[in-house]
């Protein structure tokens, strides 16, 4: 049950959010104005490390091209009589965003515990961070499993968001015939097709274009199986301190690149790519809240509501092992 501190700071909280919200009754949606919307995003971005090394943008409309940040090709040289010009993007590379809900749920005990446990001020930080954090991890568990965007989501069906939205693994089976995304099943392990995971970072690597394979921004995303198994494989024959040296830098570089396990994503997939090429858009003034005491339910929710996309800045230099093609000697 709710205790009566917990009650109380509840109660403080949702003044508090109706007061900087310029409105009276925060349980029915409201609109954000320009300045929350930015502490909002801000709030979310920076509540998860993976989060806010891939590229999120604020967009104005619904439907549009790609938004172009970086480049991966050569954009210098000379035109005899005239100027040497190069055109970044992709022709047909467009996003397209969706009606997003989120809802982030803090049941009685939880809540009580911490009215028990701290000060207002405390408690507060505590909730907004479970919120925030909520909303953040959310984002990436879709962009990396997001199949399709169903008009109603079966959350038991789909656990990790694959009818949300299209995820960017998704986008890159859609692009090209999905050319960059290996579904040939491989194994790896000794004497399967792959004996380490450098040997298939380097597959990707050499996937890519010839242009941007050299870009020091390439990084190599490793599933959590894959690279449990690889470490694995490495302590148990490491009988000599550079081979543990090894084992242990396996988290860190894989084929010469940065490597990273990010949150949510497939055990056994691989990608090669730049953290920038991965976008998330949100429509400016789109988002909307509410926060509700919800008796019935025995939980506090603190609800979310926004148009959102994902995106490919060049989807040629994203380049996979499908998780189902993975399997392991």
């Amino acid at each position: 049950m709710l205790n009566q501190r917990a009650e109380k700071l509840l109660m403080q909280y949702c003044i508090s959010l109706a007061k900087a919200s310029g409105i009276s009754n925060p349980a029915r949606q409201f609109s954000l104005t320009e300045p929350m919307e930015t502490r909002l995003r801000d709030a979310i971005l920076h509540s998860d490390e993976f989060l806010k090394l891939i590229t999120c943008l604020d967009v104005d409309q619904l439907k549009g091209q790609v938004i172009i940040t970086g480049a991966s090709q050569l954009l210098t040289g000379r035109v005899k009589g005239g100027r040497f010009t190069k055109n970044l993007g992709v022709d047909g590379n467009t996003f397209e965003l969706v009606e997003t809900d989120s809802c982030a749920a803090l049941d009685w005990n939880t809540l009580s515990v911490w009215g028990n446990s701290s000060g207002e001020n405390e408690f507060f930080k505590r909730m907004q961070s479970f919120i925030d954090k909520t909303f953040a991890l959310d984002m990436l568990r879709i962009g990396f499993n997001g199949i399709s965007a169903s008009p109603t989501t079966d959350p038991s069906k789909n656990p990790n968001g694959e009818d949300v939205n299209i995820g960017w693994h998704q986008i890159a089976k859609n692009w090209n015939g999905g050319l960059q995304v290996m579904t040939t099943p491989i194994k790896l392990g000794a004497g399967g097709d792959y004996n380490t995971i450098d040997s298939m970072g380097s597959e990707l690597v050499n996937a890519l274009p010839v242009e941007s394979r050299d870009n020091p921004d390439i990084v190599i995303l490793v599933g959590s199986e894959i690279l449990a198994r690889e470490q694995y494989r490495l302590y148990d024959k490491a009988d000599k301190p550079t081979e543990h040296a090894a084992a242990q830098q396996l988290g860190t570089f894989v084929a010469g690149k940065r490597a990273y396990v990010p949150p949510f994503m497939p055990g056994k997939r691989m990608v090669a790519t730049t953290l920038s090429n991965l976008h998330i858009y949100t429509q400016r003034g789109s988002r909307r809240r509410a926060v509700e005491d919800v008796q019935d339910r025995k939980q506090f929710e603190n609800k979310y509501w926004r148009n959102e996309g994902y995106a490919l800045e060049a989807p040629e230099l994203y380049a996979a092992f499908d998780e189902s093609a993975v399997s392991f000697v």
